[in-house]
C-alpha cells in the first residue's frame, strides 16, 4: 500500500522532493514516521525520506517499513511490497527480519559481492533475479549500491513502477507524479525487465528475466488437470490469508465464488473472518451481481456487505476515480469505480486485506473473444503478458487510494505457469468458458445455477455503467468518453499515429483524439515488398494526400520490407517523430494481430514511450459499423478471399456491404473487418478531414477470380 519514488543526479532535487510529498499529500499519506538523514521541510515530518552519498539523490516512501539504509554496506533500499512467504525466506537464508519489506532487502543484499571491487552489473542482476524468484508475493523496488541504482518488480506485474532517465534518474509508484515535474518520456517498468542505472556515467543496463511461458501443453486427463488446478488454486488462497479478518471483493460469478468458499473452508478451521463485499447501483431492480450475490452468500452462509449506491454519490467517486487511473475509458473507469465503491466499503469496516478474482478470465479463456480466436492459449498468454498494462495497474492505484491491499490468487506464478499450458479445449468451447473453474465449482459444493452462471464484466454486473450513462445525459454530454473526459485532469502525452491509409489507424487515431490525446504527427512506412509483414502497401503513395486532407504533418519512411529488417526502418521513422514533434507515445490500429502489436511495443518500450492499441480485440462487425456511423468513407483496394471479388474493389463501403461480410464470415469465416489479410482499405473522408479526396481515375488489376488490386492513378482534394 506504500507509494514510492526517487530522484538521482538531480540538479534541483530539492524542488522535485517538495512537489513529490505534496502529491502524496494530496493522496491522503500523511501518516508514518519520520526515518530521514535530513529534512527539507518540517511540515513533512510524517513522510519517510532519505537522501543518499550526494545532495542529488534520493529516496521516497509513505510507510515507514518501506525505506531502509545500511551504512555497513552502503545499500539502501526503498520498495512497495506485499510477500506471502517472508517468514519462510527469512529462516531458509537464516536472516533477522521483522516484515516483509526487510525481508526483501535483506535477500537483496546477498547478490552483492562481499568486496566492491570490480563489481559486475549483469552478474549482480541475474543473482537478483535467482533470489526473487524465490519470492511468492508481489513487489516494486529500487536499490542503490555503489553509485548504481537497480529497478525490479514481480513478475506478473501487480506492483506499478514507472521511470524516466532523459536528464539523470527518476521513478515512481503512479505515472502521474512523473508526468507532474514535467517528464514527458515517463516509461513503465516491463515486469519481465530489471534495470540498472549508473549514476558515474549515465548509462542503463537492462536485464531479461525468464518469461512465463504456455509451451508445451499438457497431455494429463481431464481428472487430473482438474485436480491440478484445484490444488494450485487452493494453495494460492492459503498463503494469500492474513492473519487477522479479510474481505473479498465479490460479484456471485464463478470466479469470486470459488475463491469465497475456499476462503470460508480454510477460516472455519482457524482464527480469521472473512467477508464478501458486493456494490451496485441504487435504483428499483436489484442489480445482478447484488441478486447472485446474496444466493451464494445465503447458500453458504458466508458474511455479506452489500453497498448500493445513487448516482451523486457515484458521481463523487468517479470525481476521485478518473483522476487516479489517468485515463476516461469507459470500461476501465466501470470496473474501477466498481472496485474503488467496495474497497471504500471494506476500509470503513476496518478491512485492510480484499481478495480479487482478477486473472481467471486471463487464465482460463473467459471473454467471449475467445470463441473466436484462432489460438485461444497463446491469446490467453498475450493477455497475462500485458496484464500490467490492462488491469493491475488501475487495481493498485485504486486499492492505494482506499487504503486496502489487494490479493489475486488467480496470478499466483505457479498457477499461471501450470493454467497456460492446460490445453484449450478444457477451457472453451461454442456454449461455455472457463470449464475448468465451473467442474471445480461444482466439485466445491456450488450450485449449478452459479458455476454456470454467465456473469457480465464489472461495471455491467454492478450498473455502474448504466449510471455512467445517466450522468453524462444528466450533465449534457453525448458519449460517455466525453463526460469522463471532463474530469480527468491530468494531461495526456502527444502521439504519432502509424499510418497506413487503411481504416484501422484512422478509426484508432480518432479514438484517441476523442479521449484528449494531441496527435502531432503521422508515421508512414513505404515498403516496397507488397507483401510485407508489418506495413500496407497499396495506394500508400497517397498517404500525403491524406494528410494534407486532415492538415496533419506525415514523416515517410522507405523499407525494402525485408522481414523483421523492416523493424529498424520503423524505429529509424519513430525516433524521427520523437525528435521533431516531441511525441511520448504511438497510435496502432492493431485489431487481433499480435506480430504487429508485439513488435511496435518491443520498439516503443526501447525508445521510453507509450504504445496505443485502443482497437485491440474491438468485435469486428462493431468496428465496421461504427466507422460509417461516426462518419467514415472509405473503399477497398484490395481483395484476397474466397466469396470477394473484383466488384468490391473501388467503391465506397455500405451498411449492407457490412452485413453481406458478416454473412460471409458465419458461412466461411471470412473476416468481417479484413484481419486475415481478406481485403485492405482506403480513406476518402472522415471526421478529422479539413478536405474530402476524390478519386478520379483507377485501374482495377484482377490476379485471379478471388484477387484484386486497385491502382489509383489520379485523387485530388475537394472542399467538405
Amino acid at each position: 500500500m506504500s507509494r514510492i519514488a526517487g530522484f538521482f543526479d538531480i540538479d534541483n532535487v530539492s524542488k522535485h522532493t517538495s512537489q513529490i510529498l505534496d502529491m502524496f499529500n494530496d493522496r491522503g499519506f500523511d501518516d508514518t514516521v519520520v526515518l530521514e538523514k535530513r529534512k527539507y521541510s518540517s511540515r513533512w515530518h510524517k513522510v519517510n525520506s532519505l537522501i543518499l552519498e550526494n545532495s542529488s539523490s534520493i529516496f521516497i516512501a509513505t510507510d515507514q517499513m518501506s525505506l531502509h539504509s545500511n551504512e555497513t554496506n552502503s545499500v539502501s533500499f526503498v520498495v512497495d511490497c506485499d510477500l506471502y512467504n517472508w517468514k519462510e525466506l527469512n529462516e531458509r537464508h537464516e536472516l533477522d527480519t521483522g516484515s516483509g519489506p526487510e525481508l526483501l532487502k535483506q535477500l537483496t543484499e546477498l547478490a552483492f559481492p562481499r568486496t566492491d571491487n570490480n563489481i559486475d552489473i549483469r552478474s549482480v542482476m541475474q543473482s537478483l533475479d535467482g533470489l526473487l524468484a524465490e519470492i511468492r508475493g508481489v513487489y516494486s523496488f529500487a536499490l542503490y549500491h555503489d553509485n548504481r541504482v537497480y529497478l525490479a518488480r514481480d513478475m506478473i506485474g501487480v506492483k506499478p513502477l514507472w521511470y524516466n532517465n532523459s536528464n539523470g534518474l527518476a521513478f515512481a509508484s503512479e505515472k502521474k507524479f512523473l508526468y507532474g515535474f514535467g517528464y514527458d518520456h515517463v516509461r513503465e517498468l516491463g515486469p519481465r525487465n530489471m534495470i540498472c542505472y549508473d549514476l558515474d556515467n549515465g548509462t542503463v543496463t537492462t536485464y531479461d528475466r525468464d518469461l512465463i511461458s504456455q509451451i508445451p501443453e499438457h497431455r494429463f486427463p481431464a481428472k487430473k488437470l482438474n485436480h491440478d488446478i484445484s490444488e494450485l488454486l487452493q494453495d494460492a488462497i492459503s498463503v494469500r490469508i492474513p492473519d487477522e479478518d479479510f474481505g473479498i471483493l465479490f460479484s456471485g460469478g464463478i470466479d469470486s465464488t470459488i475463491i469465497s468458499r475456499i476462503c470460508q473452508q480454510i477460516c472455519d478451521k482457524g482464527n480469521t473472518r472473512v467477508t464478501c463485499y458486493t456494490v451496485g447501483l441504487q435504483q428499483e431492480q436489484t442489480s445482478p451481481d447484488v441478486h447472485y450475490a446474496m444466493k451464494v452468500a445465503d447458500e453458504f452462509g458466508i458474511p455479506l456487505k452489500i453497498c448500493e449506491i445513487g448516482l451523486e454519490e457515484i458521481e463523487n467517486y468517479l470525481k476521485v476515480v478518473v483522476p487516479l487511473i489517468e485515463e476516461p475509458s469507459v470500461p476501465k473507469v466501470g470496473v474501477a469505480l466498481t472496485m474503488y465503491a467496495a474497497s471504500m466499503a471494506a476500509a470503513r469496516d476496518g478491512i485492510k486485506f480484499l481478495f480479487s478474482g482478477a486473472g481467471a478470465d486471463e487464465l482460463f479463456a473467459g471473454y467471449d473473444r475467445y470463441k473466436r480466436s484462432d489460438d485461444v492459449n497463446n491469446d490467453c498468454y498475450r493477455d497475462i503478458l500485458e496484464m500490467h498494462e490492462k488491469n493491475t495497474y488501475r487495481d493498485d492505484v485504486v486499492a492505494s487510494a482506499t487504503g486496502t491491499v489487494i490479493r489475486f490468487p488467480y496470478l499466483d506464478q505457479a498457477l499461471v505457469e501450470y493454467a497456460l499450458r492446460v490445453p484449450a479445449e478444457h477451457k472453451i468451447n461454442n456454449e461455455q468458458n472457463k470449464l475448468v473453474l465451473r467442474t471445480i465449482g461444482e466439485e466445491l459444493g456450488i450450485s449449478h445455477t452459479i458455476t454456470q452462471r454467465n456473469k457480465q464484466a464489472a461495471q455491467y454486473g454492478s450498473r455502474f455503467d448504466k449510471a455512467i450513462r445517466k450522468l453524462t445525459k444528466k450533465k449534457g454530454y453525448r458519449y460517455k468518453t466525453e463526460y469522463l473526459e471532463s474530469l480527468c485532469n491530468t494531461s495526456k502525452p502527444k502521439l504519432g499515429v502509424l499510418f497506413s491509409s487503411g481504416k484501422d489507424c484512422h478509426y484508432a487515431m480518432h479514438l484517441m483524439q476523442q479521449r484528449g490525446y494531441p496527435i502531432e504527427c503521422l508515421i508512414t512506412l513505404k515498403s516496397m515488398n507488397p507483401d510485407s509483414y508489418m506495413f500496407h502497401t497499396p495506394n500508400i503513395d497517397l498517404a500525403q494526400l491524406q494528410a494534407h486532407a486532415m492538415d496533419m504533418p506525415l514523416i515517410e519512411w522507405m523499407t525494402e520490407g525485408e522481414k523483421e529488417v523492416e523493424l529498424a526502418d520503423l524505429r529509424s521513422a519513430i525516433k524521427q517523430a520523437i525528435r521533431d514533434f516531441g511525441i511520448n507515445g504511438i497510435v496502432t490500429g492493431a485489431l487481433y494481430s499480435n506480430y504487429q502489436k508485439s513488435r511496435i511495443e518491443h520498439i516503443c518500450e526501447e525508445l521510453g514511450i507509450g504504445a496505443f492499441s485502443p482497437l485491440w480485440h474491438m468485435d469486428q462487425e462493431k468496428e465496421m459499423h461504427d466507422l460509417l456511423d461516426i462518419g467514415f468513407e472509405f473503399i477497398f483496394s484490395s481483395i484476397a478471399a474466397y466469396g470477394l471479388n473484383s466488384s468490391w474493389v473501388g467503391r465506397t463501403i455500405t451498411s449492407d456491404d457490412i452485413d453481406r461480410l458478416v454473412r460471409l464470415n458465419d458461412k466461411i469465416g471470412v473476416n468481417v473487418a479484413g484481419e486475415g489479410g481478406e481485403f485492405e482499405s482506403f480513406v476518402v473522408d472522415g471526421p478529422m478531414y479539413k478536405k474530402r479526396i476524390i478519386i478520379n481515375k483507377y485501374d482495377v488489376i484482377e490476379l485471379d477470380e478471388y484477387t484484386a488490386r486497385l491502382t489509383i492513378e489520379d485523387a485530388e482534394l475537394t472542399d467538405k
